[in-house]
């Protein structure tokens, strides 16, 4: 059950919804969770919620292409989406302005790939970061 519960808790951090992932995941470290299960449970929730807004951003574009490329500011970021956008992927594991970018990830179609090597991987690095420091 602690295992479901920290693997909503961190798909639902990693969407625009404003929950912690790494409180939960500290707290299952500390009542004693296996330190695999609960990097296990965190990353998956958190990449395939990362995932999910991939291909939110991705839909999102159909929606807005028209408002999009009707401005010259918005024909510009689209551009500097895909000139700087793997670059911006390495902020992704960042509250706050992590989750957003994931979308614009997908609003830019940035290979997909790519997207779920630099920011997933960055998502699993921060969970084995905290347990490193907590043991």
């Amino acid at each position: 059950m602690a295992l479901l519960a920290l693997f909503f808790s961190a798909f639902a951090a990693a969407t625009i919804l404003p929950f912690s992932s790494e409180a939960a995941f500290i707290v299952a470290l500390k009542s004693g969770m296996p330190h695999l299960n609960a990097m296990v449970a965190a990353s998956s929730g958190n990449v395939l919620a990362i995932i999910f807004n991939y291909y939110l951003g991705y839909f999102l574009y159909e929606k807005t292409k028209a408002k999009l490329f009707h401005s010259s500011f918005g024909k510009r970021a689209f551009l500097w989406g895909h000139k700087y956008g793997y670059s911006a992927l390495l902020l992704s594991w960042l509250p706050l302005i992590g989750d957003p970018l994931t979308i614009v990830a997908g609003l830019v179609r940035l290979n997909f790939v790519w997207f779920i090597v630099i920011a997933g991987m960055l998502r699993i690095l921060r969970y084995w970061f905290i347990v490193m420091v907590l043991d």
